[in-house]
């Protein structure tokens, strides 16, 4: 069923339109990840940018803190600011490790409207390898060059760690947390989304091809360097491709964001 087609339920009184879609759209990725298995008990977290904030102040939505993402919706995401203060007046808690890591790149990079973490076995597993993602599968070659690594320093609770993780991420839009996971970054929610696939089919290849006999054969740096920019069709029509997936598979879960306010 194609989300896009359907009627949305209104906008609660106070919530601007553009907000209400945004949350609609990030409700209805939460699910997309319980549905694909990318969950991790009440943990982990995407986020988006709420845009035109009172005063120029950055807020973003974050899932609330003791809910799984299959319990997520439109209402009960929470509207924080880049202090962790929630402006909407929700009940609910916001988890501080999300906090930290999420604040830090909204903060840093204008460019990242919507950041997803997760804790998959494959992401987790390649994080613990000290060579980390090898640039040897269909996947992986689309990220040549646009993957940055930060070190273990336990669990993400302090502020003091922030300024070391947007030096790691740097202007790249890749991130493997060592012994930890994954996290893609991008300008929408589709956007990120696909990144986020990317980086978990590269990590999943890679595990199935280290089960295997055998070497794994090299893919010549010339090539690699070529990849990237012909990912979805080039920088033209990346952003469209995007949405066509993000809603496809939308759809293929039966998700409907006129069922998530």
């Amino acid at each position: 069923m194609n989300a896009q087609t359907h009627t949305l339920p209104p906008p609660p009184a106070g919530t601007d339109a553009a907000e209400w879609a945004l949350r609609l759209e990030l409700a209805a990725c939460y699910r997309l990840f319980d549905w694909l298995g990318w969950t991790e008990l009440i943990f982990n977290h995407i986020t988006a940018r709420v845009e035109g904030a009172p005063g120029g102040d950055a807020h973003y939505l974050i899932n609330p803190y003791g809910l799984h993402y299959a319990e997520v919706t439109a209402s009960n995401l929470v509207k924080i600011n880049l202090a962790g203060v929630v402006q909407d007046g929700n009940p609910h808690p916001v988890n501080a490790a999300g906090f930290v890591i999420h604040s830090a790149i909204h903060a840093e990079r204008d460019d990242a409207h919507c950041i997803m973490h997760t804790h998959t076995t494959a992401g987790c597993a390649v994080s613990c390898k000290e060579a980390g993602l090898r640039h040897d599968n269909f996947y992986s070659a689309m990220m040549y060059g646009d993957v940055s690594y930060h070190a273990y320093e336990g669990v993400t609770t302090s502020l003091d760690e922030q300024p070391r993780l947007v030096a790691s991420l740097g202007s790249r839009n890749h991130l493997i947390l060592r012994n930890h996971g994954l996290l893609a970054v991008g300008a929408d929610i589709p956007g990120a989304f696909n990144r986020l696939w990317t980086l978990q089919r590269a990590c999943e290849i890679q595990l199935a091809s280290d089960a295997g006999a055998g070497s794994n054969t090299q893919i010549a740096t010339d090539v690699l360097a070529r990849v990237p920019a012909t990912r979805l069709g080039g920088s033209t029509g990346r952003a469209a491709t995007n949405r066509l997936a993000f809603e496809a598979m939308l759809r293929r879960a039966g998700i409907s964001r006129a069922e998530l306010a």
